[in-house]
């Protein structure tokens, strides 16, 4: 029997599943970080793992996004072969007008990421269309769909090669994690697609994270084929390298391991890798002629009750008065609570300033003796001064630290995981410190901030320069006046006491 799905059904499902996502983090997804928060032993990942825990909580209650980064959505579509569409649209653009009421929603408005354009102009497209929309046709009278958000921050860390046949899947991997740094935000998920050709191992690794987290269901039952003992092996080994919640370096870096495979060429041998980060949003519904499906919302219960609190050693500053002289005081790992006005500014901003600086003209902001965040927030909703504002991957900024440090008088900076070599050996030559905030609590981070106003690079929406007012935000000393990286020290030396501790 044919069944008939109306257009309007498709729209609001679309709509509902991608709302849903932006502050329901998957139960599955919430139970795998708490047993990972409960066995944790690195106070410095436990305290970020508590952050991304509440965060989630408060996201639930209050219905806004885990993170400020919304993400680009990727849409897996399965249609029954006995299945009509009653539209007056194409397909693409019915799923792509699902996406567009939903970042436009005016009770939960969603970052809108997406540019157009992307080695030109890299123009808005101002709600976050078009997605990425993958189609199967499969036997049945029903429409299948999963829809992920998928943050940038983690799409940048995927890696693809295309491997000999006789190489090692597991060897490749666990040279490339490390390479990831903790710019995806763990502890996360890995997909890892391996097979058919180069965009269907990358298809593949995506589409197996939509797949519930049930490592240690394979663990007590054993692996019955080549995908699920590469899963348990890599599982252990990722997490023998001691990289950590927020790359801090602890015991936990994958909560879960996929690993989807594919027919490939004698002569190939394929293979992705793509992170899901501490934001994991995804969704599926079924559509079957009888109206839109629309997601069911789970019970607070599902949510632990966690508290953070600070140490009796945190430092706390006022960054009104705080000078390049205090901050050679600061030690790595240290947590500092920030409060006072701050600047905001990441790629499109600093790229700007960086082209006026080799100009020679003034910048709109005098940056002497300040602090930089990198930050997109999202837009204030109802009595907010500021969306969800969480931390952007640093890395990106790396290029542009040398010349902000030296022509503007620049004394910190704050951002998400770890600084290449370039950026921490111009941080050490200046004295500068940089700061990290947990990647996974915008939410949370939001909540520091008092006032919020843009002062300069209004065109630019999202990555305009913001003045913050903040009290008591959270960071840790991520990278000292002298050139010391947590990010550096503390994988090490986690690797090192879970290689001993295993040994005994």
């Amino acid at each position: 029997m044919t069944t008939v799905i109306r257009q309007d059904d498709l729209i609001e499902s679309v709509a509902d599943a991608l709302q849903f996502i932006s502050y329901y983090h998957p139960k599955d997804f919430i139970q795998a970080v708490y047993e990972a928060y409960q066995r944790e032993e690195s106070q410095a990942a436990k305290d970020a793992i508590a952050q991304i825990l509440i965060n989630s909580r408060m996201c639930a209650q209050g219905h806004r996004p885990i993170c400020q980064d919304t993400g680009i959505v990727t849409v897996f579509v399965n249609i029954g072969m006995d299945v009509k569409f009653e539209c007056d649209m194409a397909l693409d653009d019915v799923i792509n007008e699902g996406v567009r009421r939903a970042y436009t929603h005016p009770d939960n408005v969603l970052r809108a990421s997406v540019l157009a354009d992307p080695d030109g102009k890299r123009q808005n497209t101002k709600d976050n269309t078009p997605a990425i929309i993958h189609y199967k046709m499969v036997p049945g009278n029903t429409v299948e769909i999963h829809v992920a958000a998928k943050g940038g921050g983690s799409e940048a860390k995927s890696k693809f090669a295309m491997l000999n046949p006789s190489d090692s899947v597991v060897d490749w991997v666990l040279k490339m994690v490390p390479q990831m740094g903790a710019g995806w935000c763990p502890p996360g998920m890995l997909g890892i697609g391996i097979g058919g050709t180069a965009e269907k191992a990358m298809e593949l690794a995506k589409e197996a994270l939509l797949e519930p987290i049930d490592i240690h269901d394979l663990q007590a039952r054993g692996a019955s084929n080549r995908s699920e003992e590469l899963r348990l092996e890599l599982f252990e080994k990722v997490n023998e390298l001691g990289i950590g919640a927020q790359g801090l370096g602890g015991l936990t870096t994958v909560l879960d391991v996929k690993v989807k495979d594919f027919p490939t060429h004698a002569a190939n041998k394929p293979v992705a890798i793509i992170p899901n980060c501490a934001a994991t949003r995804h969704a599926h519904f079924v559509l079957d002629g009888t109206g839109p499906s629309l997601q069911t919302p789970p019970s607070l219960e599902d949510w632990p009750e966690i508290t953070w609190e600070v140490g009796a050693n945190v430092r706390r500053v006022n960054l009104d008065t705080v000078t390049p002289e205090d901050v050679k005081d600061w030690q790595p790992g240290e947590t500092v609570l920030l409060s006072g006005k701050m600047l905001t500014g990441r790629d499109a901003a600093h790229k700007k300033m960086v082209d006026m600086i080799e100009r020679g003209e003034e910048l709109p902001v005098d940056l002497k003796g300040r602090f930089i965040y990198y930050v997109g927030p999202v837009d204030p909703i109802r009595e907010e001064v500021v969306g969800p504002a969480g931390p952007t991957t640093a890395t990106r900024m790396d290029k542009f630290t040398r010349t902000m440090l030296d022509k503007t008088g620049l004394t910190g900076m704050i951002g998400k995981a770890e600084r290449g070599q370039v950026a921490i050996d111009a941080i050490k030559e200046f004295g500068a410190v940089y700061l990290m905030a947990v990647g996974g609590a915008a939410y949370l981070v939001s909540k520091a901030i008092k006032g919020a106003e843009v002062v300069a690079f209004e065109e630019l929406g999202m990555e305009a320069i913001y003045e913050f007012e903040v009290e008591d935000m959270p960071v840790t000393v991520a990278v000292d006046s002298r050139g010391s990286s947590v990010h550096q020290t503390g994988p090490v030396e986690w690797h090192d006491k879970i290689i001993a501790a295993k040994a005994l």
